[in-house]
């Protein structure tokens, strides 16, 4: 499918057909499914996290490799794998959020177990950072602007 909807030449690889300079652009065949959160206790921080993003847990009950999404057919999803190790250094990868209501999301989420942390931040950053329960760091940024 091509990013105007019809189909791509050879009905594999997508191809940008908005008349962008030099021709069309083959788009790689890839579709972003999750990102895989390393957890001491999967099912724990995948309810922690449907919880904190308003998600559906859509694996079944009892899935050793939870995954939970913004509604069950949308994509990407977070998926919750088991490790045998804790959290030791600052994450490579962290997702950011942007409220509405900076405070209030902030305040909502130290009420369901987050922590604040510091991974090198001044002082006048206009974002917080937060860490789930089990370390991972996130950031919380200012508010939405009005366009």
């Amino acid at each position: 499918m091509t990013i105007d909807g019809s189909s791509a030449d050879d009905g594999t690889t997508p191809v940008d057909t908005t008349g962008s300079p030099g021709g069309p652009i083959a788009r790689p065949a890839l579709e972003w499914e999750q990102v895989v959160v390393d957890a001491l206790e999967p099912a724990t921080l995948a309810h922690w996290w449907a919880d904190a993003l308003g998600w559906v847990v859509v694996s079944p009950s009892g899935d050793d490799e939870p995954e939970i999404r913004s509604s069950p057919d949308s994509l990407p999803g977070l998926l919750f794998v088991r490790v045998p190790e804790g959290k030791t250094l600052k994450n490579r990868l962290h997702l950011d959020f942007r409220p509405d209501d900076q405070d209030a999301e902030v305040a909502r989420l130290l009420e369901l177990g987050a922590t604040r942390t510091d991974v090198g931040q001044t002082s006048d950053v206009t974002w917080v950072v937060l860490a789930d329960p089990e370390g991972n760091e996130f950031c919380v940024l200012g508010e939405r602007r009005a366009s």
